[in-house]
């Protein structure tokens, strides 16, 4: 089988979804010709699709130094480099790919996803509608302005791109996906979990069961921000009722206050969300699980205490209630890493941080060594020794 031939088989595998066939029938022809880039990108994409990121890039590298002008190669590149959180690197390999090839609309949206991933939102909604004027209706491009619009905070914008966008490909689970989520950040709760709940049937072998855990997250990301500042304003009054009595009255009022309203906030959330959440909680990684229920306990717990304060006035209750803050904010950074530890490029990521920070404290350890040394040899230059005392004579 030539090389072109063993192209167009592993791009069909790839198609309908066979990557571990492809890479094999790709490997198969590169042992015979191991310098076709063409080849090289394919593999690339198909172990990208497989999220063997690192052995993908080590792909694309291979393909770049195969052949330099080669468009695609720099934005499969670009590509896996996102995919690995290296988000300056994948910026220049996406600029290659459009400098090399700016007719082509796929360099401009892979553009468009580098500067997403690093938040330069205006740039790459410029880069997404320079690849969607190339191909006004690519559902791709559409989906790629929706990912844009929706990570600066525009989702009617987010939502207008990806209608637009299932309009052209009614069954694109990316469009479905998205569109489930952008209700879900409105809180229409349950038409959102509808739809992911759908789009996890049509793939039950990889159900995304983060993102139907989103109502109970989503209450706790909220209840984080502004129920800290509620707490401690109560902790507060609380405290300035011990030297100014009438403090303690509007103390007890706002602890009854906002303890209601958080009681009705989560009431309107997971109510309508029904068990699905509760039930995915237990599938999702155990970092994620642990740190969801304890912040869930932890918000409860709080919420007693303001309650307890209301109805008592004992002004240790919401002191104790502010020590829940701390807690509150931990959980939810072992949350954020929970919910990607079992992303590949997210814990290679992790992995070359920890290697650049150990490598720092061995420089670190190795200059103030060095120092040390140096100060001793001129501490004593500058104060020599007395001569030992001779034996008498």
């Amino acid at each position: 089988m030539t090389g072109g031939d063993a192209y167009r088989v592993a791009r069909h595998l790839a198609e309908v979804g066979r990557h571990a066939d492809a890479a094999a029938r790709l490997r198969a022809a590169l042992a015979a010709e191991p310098a076709d880039a063409d080849l090289l990108t394919l593999l690339g994409y198909v172990l990208r699709r497989q999220r063997d990121y690192v052995a993908a890039l080590a792909a694309c590298d291979a393909a770049v130094a195969a052949d330099p002008g080669l468009a695609g190669a720099h934005a499969e590149r670009a590509e896996s480099l996102i995919a690995l959180i290296r988000d300056r690197d994948a910026v220049a390999a996406a600029r290659e790919a459009v400098r090399l090839a700016p007719h082509e609309p796929a360099g401009h949206l892979v553009l468009a996803r580098a500067l997403a991933a690093g938040r330069s939102f205006a740039e790459a909604r410029a880069a997404a509608r320079n690849g969607l004027a190339l191909a006004p209706g690519s559902a791709e491009g559409l989906l790629t302005l929706a990912d844009v619009e929706r990570g600066a905070g525009s989702r009617d914008a987010a939502e207008e791109a990806a209608r637009a966008a299932l309009a052209i490909d009614p069954v694109n689970a990316y469009g479905r996906w998205l569109l489930a989520m952008l209700d879900a950040e409105r809180l229409h709760v349950g038409r959102s979990l509808r739809a992911l709940r759908d789009v996890a049937r049509e793939d039950p072998a990889h159900p995304d069961v983060i993102s139907m855990t989103w109502p109970i997250r989503s209450l706790l990301s909220a209840l984080r921000r502004w129920f800290t500042a509620a707490t401690v304003l109560v902790a507060a009054c609380a405290l300035v009722a011990l030297w100014w009595s009438p403090a303690a009255p509007t103390g007890r009022i706002l602890a009854a206050l906002f303890a209601t309203v958080v009681t009705g906030f989560a009431v309107r959330v997971l109510i309508p969300a029904g068990r699905l959440p509760w039930r995915c909680l237990r599938l999702v990684p155990g970092l994620l699980r642990r740190a969801t229920r304890a912040a869930t306990v932890t918000v409860a717990v709080m919420i007693a205490l303001l309650l307890g304060y209301a109805a008592t006035g004992r002004g240790w209750l919401p002191v104790l209630a502010l020590a829940g803050v701390p807690v509150l904010w931990g959980l939810g950074l072992a949350e954020l890493f929970g919910a990607r530890l079992d992303d590949p490029g997210f814990a290679h990521w992790l992995r070359t941080v920890g290697q650049e920070l150990r490598d720092w404290g061995g420089e670190l350890g190795e200059w103030w060594r060095e120092t040390k040394r140096q100060l001793r040899e001129t501490w004593n230059d500058d104060n020599p020794a007395p001569p030992r005392p001779g034996p008498p004579r």
